[in-house]
């Protein structure tokens, strides 16, 4: 791709294909790794961008196909998923039961998106050991509307922050039935207000 190609000035003045320095994130107090490591190399953008599944072009929306899937409590409007083996205690997604993006979310959905984010991180919290709830959305793998919820333990400082999805990834996995109770007590907690439990949750 040529400088011409790229597709903003933001993108023309970037080193492709060097490594960038890691000197910025060693010894930052959240980052996970020390010893002697390579950032890999930068690439080039892809244009245009390859679908994401469930858009047109791409793989077949996982959601809506089994749209209970692997969830463990839901409403009319709601499904969180969740409850298997992960580093941390809880790793969910909260995602609408209608096939929606962020953008085109209806108002009545937007308006109740707040509560559920206040209503599941303090349901994860409930799990032993928890310490605080942790949410985002990257959007780039599903165009189906979703936002991840990561369960920080108790005490584990340097877990805070964004790297907290690559200790996901570092830690142990959790035996399958304590993985099983944390997703009956976030389901259990839900179901409090309104819903029901699903999946392993009711089991």
């Amino acid at each position: 791709m040529t400088d011409v190609e790229r597709p903003s000035e933001y993108h023309r003045r970037l080193p492709y294909g060097e490594r960038m320095s890691p000197e910025p994130m060693v010894g930052q107090q959240f980052f996970p790794f020390d010893g002697e490591f390579q950032v890999v190399p930068l690439n080039e953008p892809v244009l245009p961008e390859p679908p994401r599944v469930g858009e047109p072009g791409g793989k077949p929306c996982m959601t809506c196909e089994d749209p209970e899937w692997s969830a463990i409590w839901g409403d009319d409007q709601w499904i969180l998923k969740g409850g298997l083996q992960n580093g941390l205690q809880m790793v969910a997604l909260l995602v609408p039961r209608e096939h929606y993006r962020l953008d085109n979310l209806p108002p009545e959905l937007t308006a109740t998106l707040g509560p559920m984010i206040q209503r599941v991180a303090g349901a994860i919290r409930r799990i032993e050991g928890v310490g605080r709830t942790h949410f985002n959305r990257w959007g780039d793998g599903s165009e189906h509307f979703h936002i991840w919820f990561l369960a920080r333990p108790l005490g584990m400082m340097q877990l805070r922050g964004a790297m907290i999805a690559a200790w996901d990834d570092l830690l142990p996995r959790i035996p399958d039935d304590e993985a099983r109770a944390n997703a009956r007590t976030v389901a259990t907690a839900l179901a409090e207000t309104s819903g029901s439990t699903l999946g392993l949750a009711a089991d």
